[in-house]
């Protein structure tokens, strides 16, 4: 059994009914104590290495020591990192965006990443999407914050997502990204 399954009973449903309602609210609290405008894909990435251990063992799978590298650029996004990003809106343009996605207080690719995670949870016939939704979501728009903070780390994404979908037997043979 893999961690986080015991939570679900092994029916597939989380408690709540939403997998990633913790980490939405964790990179909202997060993007609100960096003073950012808006919640980018790098809150959502760090917030979602804290939380989901499924998410964690599919970055480390390519090498030991990679969470904590990536959530040593993370860390420092407020002091150096990330100053680059300030007061800019994240928007890689490499995914389409429908701006009501995710609602106020979001970056456009934040929203488009949330909302290719709802378009692959439902495509596998889930009712809200999980972490690996989310790294696949990621994967797929390379100019994003969270693929930038991965590279940085030495993390190729497409791989972390392709462990993270297959781990949990999401798209069996099919691709992951794209």
């Amino acid at each position: 059994m893999r961690p986080g399954q015991a939570a679900r009973g092994g029916t597939g449903r989380h408690p709540d009914g939403d997998p990633l309602s913790g980490v939405l609210a964790s990179a909202r609290r997060r993007a609100t104590r960096d003073g950012d405008r808006q919640v980018d894909t790098a809150h959502l990435l760090h917030s979602l290495l804290e939380a989901d251990p499924c998410s964690r063992e599919a970055l480390d799978a390519g090498g030991p020591g990679r969470v904590a590298r990536v959530l040593a650029y993370l860390a420092q996004r407020s002091i150096g990192y990330g100053l680059r990003w300030s007061g800019m809106v994240e928007d890689s343009g490499a995914v389409p965006v429908v701006r009501a996605d995710a609602g106020p207080g979001w970056s456009p690719a934040a929203g488009a990443a949330l909302r290719l995670a709802r378009e692959r949870a439902a495509a596998r016939g889930a009712d809200a999407a999980e972490g690996a939704d989310l790294l696949a979501a990621f994967a797929a728009d390379p100019g994003c914050r969270a693929v930038q903070v991965l590279r940085a780390a030495g993390v190729d994404p497409v791989p972390v997502a392709a462990e993270a979908a297959c781990d949990r037997g999401y798209w069996g043979d099919g691709p992951v990204v794209g």
